[in-house]
């Protein structure tokens, strides 16, 4: 019956691959379930019922995702979108049930744009080759993150990073890596997950980490949080650049994800479209939205996603077994927190060199597709932000066909983007210009 609905032999694949796929992902993003929480806390929110609606806005959405789109694609609340969450509440005075608010309407938004197709055309303007590049992008970016937290890379004043001390830890999770990479090599499965539990059972037995006082979560009480929005207060004229600045980033997050992810799984047709997108983006909006009825910035989908898809994820069955994990989670929290970051990020390290792979499929040698496709994958690391990554990606691209009088090139919907992307990267300039001209009257 699973086997059926899933669609497992037009895959390529089996429960057991499915089930190693999903643990993998479930793993590798597992940290979101401390981290959402540590940083959303700041603004004043119930620390405990955060990490209750982390644990169940993940395992739902990503249930969702293989219940309704078929598709290897984890979902929680963003890493970055609970940091500008965080920073409304804490830098611009905005009480967090207005941001809620805000990310509910914003939520709206999405669902609205989906609706009509727009989502869909933009993915669908978007050139073979930028594809191409925000595989890679993401994959430096996440290769990045894996590197800071194995602590191979660290803060430096003068060079803004540089190379951190190879002390226990680091080489604990160095260990981890060489077993991924040994397996790879033997092209043996499993190997991100093998090198995660190697690195996590080395840390145990060397006293990095401890075993938990505790086994079972204390509390799953969301109600400090949950149904607290304030949608009214968010529809202040004021709020609208947060609303905007919510809508492009998870918009063009969400976008960047899913075509990097469902391409390596496959899910695109000989047109290079994806199977399901609308979907996907609509299970995208309906989640951000629920997150805000529950209490925790926009959901989205994750990255991390293509640990799975390398290890052979290629249904949804995938997330489904991430989703499931997820709400499990949410009684044994103390145990998920157990396994170290730096016993996960090689994994991270590792998917970044599975995604590099598709700098291939770039053609360097014409500097119309060059050029922006370079941009997307330097600013989407060096930025530690994919959606200025693919801003500054799409605006040049449309300019450098524009000055070379190739406009008619460019799809209606890559105007679109363009436009949306020029005032994503301004935005936060317009005030200050209408204070200069008020200056000059």
């Amino acid at each position: 019956m699973l086997s059926g609905f899933f669609k497992f032999e037009h895959k390529q694949t089996s429960i057991r691959i499915e089930l190693l796929a999903g643990l993998t992902t479930f793993l590798t993003m597992a940290y979101i379930i401390a981290v959402n929480p540590a940083i959303l806390g700041v603004t004043g929110m119930d620390k405990e019922a955060l990490i209750a609606v982390t644990c169940i806005m993940s395992g739902v959405a990503s249930l969702a995702v293989g219940l309704f789109a078929n598709a290897p694609i984890a979902m929680a609340p963003g890493l970055g979108l609970n940091s500008i969450f965080a920073y409304l509440v804490v830098s611009e005075k905005m009480d967090w049930p207005t941001a809620l608010g805000v990310v509910f309407i914003a939520g709206c938004f999405f669902l609205i744009l989906t609706g009509m197709g727009l989502r869909r055309r933009i993915v669908e303007a978007i050139p073979t080759s930028l594809i191409s590049a925000i595989g890679v992008g993401i994959g430096l970016f996440i290769t990045f993150i894996g590197l800071q937290d194995l602590g191979l890379i660290v803060n430096n004043e003068a060079t803004l990073v540089g190379a951190g001390p190879l002390n226990p830890t680091v080489l604990i999770g160095i260990l981890g890596l060489l077993v991924m990479v040994y397996l790879e090599i033997k092209k043996i499965p499993g190997s991100l997950l093998a090198g995660i539990v190697t690195a996590t059972i080395a840390a145990l037995i060397f006293g990095r980490v401890d075993l938990p006082g505790q086994y079972v979560s204390s509390s799953l009480d969301i109600s400090p949080i949950a149904f607290k929005l304030n949608i009214i207060g968010a529809l202040k004229w004021g709020f609208f650049g947060s609303i905007f600045t919510f809508m492009f980033i998870d918009m063009f997050d969400s976008i960047g994800t899913l075509v990097a992810c469902c391409h390596k799984a496959g899910m695109a047709d000989e047109q290079g479209r994806i199977k399901g997108l609308d979907k996907l983006l609509g299970i995208d909006a309906v989640a951000t939205m629920a997150g805000a009825l529950l209490g925790t910035s926009p959901t989205t989908a994750y990255a991390e996603s293509a640990a799975g898809i390398e290890q052979g994820g290629r249904t949804g069955f995938t997330s489904m077994v991430t989703g499931i994990l997820f709400l499990l989670a949410l009684l044994f929290v103390p145990i998920v927190e157990v396994v170290p970051k730096y016993a996960t990020a090689p994994a991270l390290i590792m998917v970044g060199l599975f995604m590099a792979r598709e700098v291939k499929r770039i053609d360097f040698m014409n500097m119309e597709e060059a050029f922006p496709s370079f941009i997307i994958m330097v600013m989407i690391a060096l930025s530690y932000s994919i959606s200025t990554g693919l801003a500054f990606g799409f605006v040049s691209f449309t300019l450098i066909k524009t000055v070379l009088g190739k406009a008619k090139e460019i799809k209606p919907a890559m105007w679109i983007i363009a436009i949306l992307s020029v005032l994503f990267l301004t935005i936060d300039q317009i005030p200050v210009v209408i204070e200069y001209l008020k200056s000059l009257a």
